[in-house]
């Protein structure tokens, strides 16, 4: 397969997402405007940031008036999950050149990983410069479209009326994602233990339920891990 199909390939697998992101990135700029933020202020911080979540869950505590050190930190716990993201695709894209990877690192967004570390376990096996193609496929499909729809949702505000009920977007969004990589027991256990912990702790003040759940969560997973590997025959002699 050659690098120009493999970019094609990433681009049509990550289009059915378009549907969420547009709605996703039209309700933050919406959003952003409504916590005081001017439209060039809105457009800066999701072209810098460039990750949903964690401008939804900074914005929402500086609305409440939360220090701005839990927010940051808030924004860093929910981002955690890229670093994540960055050590399963070292084994794919870690022999790339460092300002490609610059690159890669600053583009990665939930649904390009997504799609791309399915594509990687799939036969038939990619070569780098495939995999490379296929993963700028992906996400140079989402990103236009995340700064497009802050800009939409920025420019016209309350114009949007409420019945297009805009956050629809957030949990589908996740749902699409998280569910397919829910393939081993540790994965499910730190799932549920995030849903559950967020639900105890969902009335701590400044959103600092999140944080609880997130570091739960994977405290829960690592956990399962450890344990199923203790439990694996060693192999060795008696």
């Amino acid at each position: 397969m050659k690098a120009k199909a493999a970019f094609w390939q990433g681009f049509v697998a990550c289009s059915p997402f378009i549907l969420i992101t547009v709605p996703y990135s039209m309700m933050f700029g919406v959003f952003a405007r409504d916590a005081g933020l001017d439209v060039l202020r809105t457009m800066t911080m999701s072209v810098i940031v460039i990750a949903g979540a964690s401008q939804f869950a900074a914005l929402t505590l500086l609305k409440q008036d939360a220090p701005v050190f839990v927010a940051l930190l808030t924004a860093l716990v929910v981002n955690m999950r890229m670093a994540i993201y960055s050590a399963a695709l070292v084994p794919h894209l870690g022999q790339a050149r460092f300002r490609t990877r610059a690159i890669l690192a600053y583009f990665m967004v939930d649904q390009a990983f997504a799609v791309a570390l399915k594509r990687y376990d799939e036969p038939p096996e990619m070569s780098l410069s495939e995999k490379l193609a296929y993963y700028f496929g992906a996400m140079l499909l989402i990103c236009p479209f995340w700064y497009g729809g802050t800009l939409a949702g920025a420019m016209m505000g309350q114009a949007i009326p409420p019945e297009f009920s805009l956050d629809f977007a957030v949990p589908v969004c996740f749902i699409a994602l998280v569910a397919p990589t829910l393939r081993s027991l540790p994965h499910i256990v730190a799932a549920t233990a995030s849903v559950l912990a967020m639900l105890v702790f969902h009335d701590l003040p400044w959103s600092l339920g999140l944080l609880v759940a997130a570091l739960l969560a994977m405290s829960a997973g690592a956990q399962t891990e450890f344990y199923l590997d203790r439990r694996k025959p060693s192999g060795g002699p008696s």
